[in-house]
């Protein structure tokens, strides 16, 4: 590596990994001006256009992209040497970068955290909450949390939770005032709360299952986020219903602030996995991470590749 172009080339990926050049120029303690100018000299300096610039968005090209999948792990690499470089005999520095879906931090990762802050405090965690599909490697992620539909097949996966339902529930008043749904196209005369996908943009359908017969239902209603988790906390306000991860809403079940509904039609899916590209196994940090998780969670020490189509 050209070492003169070392500091340019932390500039552009910090820029592609927040894909704004003000954000990164936070991320970096700079102005907004040092990292234009830093990405423009480096890009000089290759002689390509590295990201692509409009009033609007910042985006990667081609060559971008290529730059962020095969330098990206690399510098991370030659970070966590420097930090660990000052580290105390046997203790491990460094940074593990993971992109998080909220409900995965509530059922997973929210009782392991502190125990892995004790064991490794030299190791910096950054968590970046979206449920949109997230490529690791393009982004500079280390390792994301996501159920295993959103798992891309060559990457390596862990199981994290046993596999869990997927269930409609509702206030008791909102139920006593509009009556409970029977079949899947009853939603379709009832408030559903729903939200938006990050993915895709459009309205979630809920997805039903009896059998070997599957349904997508279009709910529509007056209340729309962009997190499914308020839409639980809407329900127990007696706002309409809610689709809701049945671990997630265990204790308003208990306590009898939700009810289910179309108990028979819940669908089920695998749980929630860890994924990673095999390369950054090579991360002395996310290997700790890993064997921490795989500990408190009572989960095997196998990991596996997703399997071939």
């Amino acid at each position: 590596m050209n070492t003169t172009l070392f500091p340019q080339l932390q500039t552009f990926l910090a820029v592609a990994r927040a894909r704004s050049f003000s954000a990164a120029a936070r991320d970096l303690g700079v102005s907004r001006s040092a990292v234009s100018q830093s990405v423009r000299q480096l890009e000089e300096k290759l002689r390509v256009t590295l990201v692509a610039r409009t009033t609007r968005s910042v985006s990667l090209t081609e060559a971008g992209r290529r730059l962020v999948e095969s330098a990206g792990p690399a510098v991370a690499q030659v970070q966590a040497a420097l930090t660990e470089v000052t580290a105390k005999p046997g203790e491990v520095g460094g940074r593990v970068r993971l992109t998080v879906p909220r409900a995965a931090f509530h059922l997973v990762l929210a009782p392991v955290l502190p125990k892995f802050r004790e064991r490794h405090p030299r190791i910096e965690v950054e968590l970046v909450f979206e449920d949109r599909m997230v490529d690791p490697v393009a982004e500079g992620f280390d390792a994301g949390f996501r159920l295993s539909e959103f798992v891309e097949r060559d990457m390596v996966s862990v199981r994290l939770t046993d596999a869990f339902r997927f269930i409609v529930v509702g206030a008791p008043d909102y139920l006593d005032r509009h009556g409970i749904p029977e079949r899947p196209e009853d939603l379709l005369q009832h408030e559903c709360l729903t939200f938006r996908s990050a993915t895709t943009g459009s309205l979630y359908a809920w997805e039903l299952e009896r059998g070997h017969r599957t349904w997508r239902v279009p709910v529509r209603g007056s209340l729309v986020g962009n997190d499914g988790l308020f839409c639980t906390l809407w329900a127990e306000q007696g706002l309409g219903l809610a689709y809701a991860m049945e671990p997630l809403v265990s204790e308003q079940l208990r306590k009898g602030s939700l009810r289910r509904v179309l108990e028979p039609y819940a669908a089920v899916v695998p749980g929630f996995f860890l994924y990673y590209p095999s390369r950054a196994q090579s991360s002395a940090p996310l290997r700790l991470f890993i064997e921490t998780i795989r500990e408190l969670t009572g989960k095997p020490p196998a990991a596996r590749k997703q399997p071939e189509p």
